[in-house]
């Protein structure tokens, strides 16, 4: 028996937000469950067979508090521009206009405050942002992986940069890796964890012990960082770059 939608179309009210609610039933769960989807999109209630619409709305209420707190985190933005702020390696940024300089983007500091210049046409903030992120991720992960891969002996395959919002990462069973390039708006622990964790996936081809194992010698850290990604991971894919989920570089 698979899961399965229940009762239709819902939504919730959280922080001022109207969200989807999506309740679905898995014969294998054993208790009422509650995620907030990536982006802050909607929010999934998965419960054991035979839970009624009350209790369902009881779970939920109940839940209300830590909604609207993780909810806060989530930018409500719809477009990127000046005097907004954007994190590189967990420090926020904010976007300053400059003329001149088509497509330029740069992170510098300005009278001690980190900023992210930005040159062009406002419109197309969104979209020089993210390159300039691309770009910055791709520089990251690429030193980690071959480090992490030198430490354990092996040899990736290539390198492949997209904007997921399922997974933030993968290994195929060729050696290539994907990651998701908004992993570098993270502090730099939790992106050498993304990176420590898809390279050890080169030896364990699954998430076994022996796998936690070699991902925590890789990343001492390793649980500190999947925690801060289950917290924030949300709020990253919810800053709205005009990049359609799933493309590559």
């Amino acid at each position: 028996m698979r899961a399965k939608s229940l009762y239709g179309p819902a939504t919730h009210e959280v922080a001022g937000r109207l969200l989807p609610l999506t309740v679905v039933e898995n014969p294998r769960a054993r208790r009422l469950t509650l995620r907030i989807e990536a982006g802050g999109r909607g929010l999934r209630v998965t419960v054991p067979p035979g839970i009624s619409p009350d209790q369902i709305q009881r779970f939920v209420a109940r839940q209300q508090q830590w909604l609207e707190g993780r909810i806060a985190l989530i930018p409500d933005q719809s477009v990127l521009k000046a005097g907004m702020s954007v994190p590189l390696r967990g420090v926020a940024h904010r976007i300053v206009a400059r003329e001149g300089l088509r497509g330029l983007t740069r992170a510098t500091r300005q009278e001690g405050e980190p900023v992210l210049e930005v040159h062009g046409d406002p419109a197309h903030f969104g979209r020089r942002i993210a390159d300039f992120l691309k770009s910055e991720a791709r520089a990251d992960l690429t030193a980690l992986v071959k480090r992490h891969a030198k430490t354990l002996g092996v040899r990736p395959g290539r390198i492949t940069l997209r904007d997921t919002v399922s997974r933030w990462g993968s290994c195929a069973a060729s050696g290539n890796l994907s990651f998701s390039w908004r992993i570098v708006m993270a502090p730099p622990a939790v992106i050498d964890y993304l990176a420590a964790h898809e390279v050890a996936h080169l030896v364990h081809m699954n998430h076994g012990a022996a796998f936690w194992e070699t991902c925590r010698s890789l990343n001492p850290r390793t649980d500190e960082c999947r925690a801060w990604l289950r917290r924030n991971g949300g709020a990253l894919h919810a800053i709205p770059f005009g990049t359609p989920a799933g493309r590559g570089d």
